[in-house]
């Protein structure tokens, strides 16, 4: 079971759409209308294959109005907040390592060219 799990996670973070979607939600984007047009490039049909995935994980709840028209919204759920806020310390790693990795990339480039003359 515990490999069900980590399959999905895999799947999910992986995805560039997923991350773009949980992050919107996150800002409070809510509606599929409007995710889709403040995650640019994404298509109807990749929105909706992601938020039914998302919502499959567990990491999205879906709240469907009885309205006319219907309107249907999304928000994060606990395991979702915990994932959000996962991938934003990956990314802060990821800078930091970046930002290590220049000096001495700076330093390499200094002594692969020689002493100066």
């Amino acid at each position: 079971m515990v490999e069900a799990g980590r399959g999905r996670l895999v799947e999910i973070l992986g995805c560039k759409w997923s991350v773009e979607v949980l992050r919107a939600v996150r800002r409070g984007v809510r509606r599929p209308g409007a995710l889709e047009r403040a995650i640019p490039g994404i298509s109807t049909k990749v929105l909706s294959e992601r938020l039914t995935k998302l919502v499959g994980a567990g990491l999205l709840e879906r709240t469907a109005y009885p309205e006319i028209p219907p309107r249907v919204e999304y928000a994060l759920t606990r395991a979702g907040e915990r994932l959000v806020g996962l991938i934003d310390e990956l990314e802060r790693l990821e800078a930091e390592l970046a930002q290590a990795a220049q000096p001495a990339a700076a330093g390499a480039a200094s002594t692969a060219a020689g002493p100066s003359p």
